[in-house]
């Protein structure tokens, strides 16, 4: 071993042990956080990180991903031959030509040379969108945000062109096969006949190449690079259960001291990852319809600035962990609030849990739940909620619906049609749920009759509640109102458990979401259904026969809570395919892509006076494809696009769900 390769050797150590403490010192971070368990279905979770990290599924899942494609693969090359050249320094001949043959070696090679050259094109691309066209997915409040992303990318593109360099010398001195590195023979042209002492030209790059890569690891876990470490963990440990679940609070915790979460070390080791993970792509933003209607909230900025914090806290918290033997999360020390030193309430309330960002975000991060955490503490703590929300709380305790409207008249809706009572009935095929909405609302009830006739006809074993029916405590939930929503759950467990089915169904999706992936926190189980799938099964039956209505030029929107949670996108479009005169022009944000109406997390009931109206921007953009008709199947979209069309003073629009149009479709 020479005296370059033994320094080589000691700074390469000295660089691991310093990167293995700095590790360790992240590690230590996320267990200030509160346990949460996400092992079991190792399967899946490798498999997650192949798709979602190989493959990187979603990252290609828009144009501009290709660039970040190029470049994690592209460094995982580079970084390849860093490694060989390192050590073939340290003791020299040690190649991967020795090692694996001369082929094996080449590919490599080739790929190296390939995906290099490619990267610097996507860097270039970068540069270009992120300081020329500037979108909106790449604005962020932190003005050093910019320029750091300018030196990592300026560091990258340094060990690429560095490594061309000692590739072209390495091939004019045999070092390198020129058929295997088309790109650094053309740098090897170059470089000929200049008269270069090529050893002393390769080992000045060669030592540069390597300083900037040591420097770039210890730099990393102080940067948005963080990513580097965070991403593929995040994304091993994603939620591989239904995207639309929250977190249960135990009340019977004795020692807790608050509800919610107000400190950083409150949320749990699994949402301190996230932190790390992100990186920094503002697909969430551009996603967000609170920010693109110019809320203060932006989901990008949220990660960030509590990222910020994290590392702001996490000295001191570890400092008090250390002193105070014997505890875990050191309880001794008190924490900086998040509120309102790193998020403000507006922000706060803006979200409408639609689930957007979640649907974007490249290394799986779950915004909603840390929204919904804190929404918790403020409501159940502190007592601290826009004011509208004291009336639907008070009329959810005492009338069970948010409308002001008691919980007697909740059956009202059904006169003189014959709907059966389930503590009438007793057995029966199919619960069918109602709702608030479908209750009280007079549109909404209109959609509960079209469904109620449709069973009619189908000759559907069916009953309602009625005034044993309470809200399904969805809203309250989203809320942060974690207390009432359970209170509200254990009824309803309570009344269904009286009574025997084999299914419930609901034409609302925020009742469906609800039944379908939380009701099983608390012990109840049944197979639930959207109207939009009960009623395509009947089609598919023969038990209803879809016929034909005026022509209709019209669009459906994606509930937020059917589509994207629950995945249920084409039985809506199936129904309205099957009814003669219907001619639907999907819009340009749809699928699992829609735009939110703007009703979720509890929005349906506060004031929206900060920037634009969610539901005006959506109506905006189904009246621009020149329909005369919104389809939908949430009686919560139907209103705010009745709303949104009335503000516009549009009236040659009508907004109709998918069971009314199938029911004129028959009579």
């Amino acid at each position: 071993m020479t005296v370059q390769g033994i320094v080589l050797l000691v700074l390469f150590v000295a660089v691991l042990v310093v990167f293995g403490f700095i590790v360790r010192m992240l590690i230590r971070t996320l267990k200030l956080g509160k346990p949460e368990d996400r092992s079991g279905n190792i399967g899946q979770r490798i498999n997650s990180v192949l798709v979602y990290v190989a493959a990187q599924a979603r990252v290609l899942s828009q144009p501009a991903g290709l660039g970040h494609f190029l470049i994690f693969w592209g460094f995982i090359f580079i970084t390849l031959g860093t490694i060989e050249h390192i050590v073939g320094m340290i003791v020299p001949g040690v190649s991967y030509t020795a090692v694996f043959g001369p082929v094996v070696a080449g590919v490599i090679s080739w790929f190296q040379d390939i995906l290099a050259f490619l990267v610097l094109l996507a860097i270039i691309v970068s540069l270009f969108r992120r300081f020329v066209l500037k979108p909106v997915r790449l604005k962020i409040d932190d003005p050093g945000a910019r320029q750091e992303a300018l030196f990592i990318l300026t560091l990258i593109s340094a060990l690429v062109l560095l490594m061309f360099g000692i590739k072209g010398a390495g091939i004019l001195m045999g070092k390198v096969d020129p058929a295997y590195a088309p790109v650094s023979s053309f740098v090897a042209g170059l470089l000929q006949g200049r008269g270069l002492d090529l050893h002393m030209f390769e080992n000045v790059l060669a030592w540069t190449h390597h300083l900037i890569v040591f420097f770039f690891l210890l730099y990393v876990p102080y940067s948005k690079h963080i990513h580097i470490l965070g991403a593929i963990p995040n994304i091993y440990l994603r939620n591989l259960g239904p995207a639309g679940t929250l977190s249960r609070m135990d009340f019977e915790d004795e020692s807790a001291e608050k509800f919610g979460n107000s400190e950083i070390r409150d949320f749990t080791w699994k949402q301190l990852l996230d932190l790390y993970a992100c990186t920094e792509c503002g697909r969430c933003q551009a996603a967000c319809p609170a920010y693109l209607t110019e809320k203060p909230l932006s989901p990008f900025n949220m990660i960030h600035r509590m990222r910020a914090h994290l590392m702001d806290e996490r000295g001191k918290l570890l400092k008090g962990q250390d002193g105070e033997k014997g505890e875990t999360g050191a309880e001794g020390v008190e924490g900086t609030p998040i509120i309102p030193e790193t998020m403000t309430t507006d922000e706060i309330w803006a979200c409408t849990t639609c689930g957007a960002c979640m649907q974007e975000c490249p290394p799986f991060i779950e915004h909603v739940q840390k929204i919904v955490d804190l929404r918790r503490y403020l409501v159940m703590t502190e007592s601290n909620f826009p004011q509208e929300m004291q009336a639907v709380f008070r009329n959810m305790e005492v009338n069970y619906n948010p409308w002001s409207i008691g919980f007697s008249t909740r059956a009202d809706w059904a006169e003189g049609m014959d709907v059966p009572i389930a503590s009438e009935k007793k057995e029966f095929d199919v619960l069918f749920w109602t709702g608030c909405a479908g209750s009280f609302d007079a549109r909404g009830q209109s959609v509960m009759k079209a469904v109620v006739e449709l069973f009619g006809k189908a000759d559907v074993d069916f009953a309602i509640l009625g005034v044993e029916e309470m809200c399904c405590g969805e809203t309250a939930r989203r809320m942060g109102n974690e207390y009432l929503a359970q209170t509200l759950i254990d009824g309803n467990i309570d009344v269904l458990k009286k009574y025997s089915f084999k299914k419930i169904v609901t034409a609302c999706p925020h009742c469906f979401n609800t039944f379908k992936v939380e009701y099983p926190q608390f012990g109840f189980e049944a197979e639930v259904m959207h109207h939009s799938e009960f009623l395509l099964d009947l089609l598919e039956e023969g038990r209803l026969k879809a016929g034909k209505i005026e022509s209709t030029r019209g669009t459906y929107h994606d509930s937020c809570y059917l589509g994207r949670y629950n995945d249920i996108l084409d039985q809506p479009r199936s129904i309205l395919n099957q009814v003669s005169g219907v001619e639907i022009t999907e819009m340009g944000r749809s699928g699992k892509r829609s735009f939110c109406c703007g009703a979720g997390g509890g929005r349906m009931w506060m004031e929206e006076d900060i920037g634009r109206r969610i539901n005006e921007e959506r109506v905006s953009e189904t009246t621009k494809l020149g329909v005369d008709t919104i389809f939908a199947a949430c009686p919560y979209c139907i209103t705010m696009f009745e709303d949104g069309l009335k503000a516009g003073e549009i009236e040659n629009v009508r907004v109709r769900d998918i069971a009314e149009v199938l029911l004129e479709s028959i009579d």
